[in-house]
């Protein structure tokens, strides 16, 4: 039985592992945050039910250390001759086809850790606010080269129309 997320033919381009680190800064910034929180409740109130809350909250930070090594590994793009795919998702997966006619403007952002790891997001814009996909953790030449190339595609493809 065939998936709809397996495409003969088609050669899946991945993000950078740069993204791992970015996402598990931020994961972990928020878990540490939690963990300080209950330290600070637990000496005032102390209750055995703090250390419990602590634990699960170590043990979540814990998985979502290993989970968003997988998660980013699911992440690729392709471009066709007249689309562009973007996957994601291990559980959840998502497969987006983008017509490049369709597109009708294309960013590239990236914020103070991003550019620290030297990574980007590129978005592409559409008609339908439901359609547009995102491609997050490329290197900085691979998203301007990705946003020159598929400007120009779908400018091209909109002049033919």
């Amino acid at each position: 039985m065939s998936s709809p997320f397996d495409l003969p033919g088609v050669e899946w381009t991945s993000v950078s592992p740069r993204l791992v680190v970015a996402r598990r800064v931020v994961s972990t910034a928020g878990t540490v945050v939690s963990l300080v929180v209950v330290a600070v409740v637990a000496t005032l109130w102390w209750s055995p039910w703090w250390i419990a809350a602590g634990a699960a909250l170590f043990a979540l930070g814990a998985w979502q250390w290993w989970l968003v090594g997988r998660q980013v590994r699911a992440i690729g793009y392709a471009e066709r001759e007249d689309d562009l795919l973007v996957r994601r998702g291990i559980l959840f997966r998502s497969l987006s086809v983008v017509p490049y006619g369709r597109m009708q403007y294309v960013d590239v952002s990236a914020g103070p850790l991003e550019r620290w790891l030297r990574i980007a997001t590129v978005q592409l814009h559409t008609a339908s606010a439901s359609s547009d996909a995102t491609i997050p953790g490329l290197p900085p030449e691979e998203a301007a080269r990705l946003r020159d190339r598929l400007s120009r595609r779908g400018e091209a493809r909109l002049a033919g129309l």
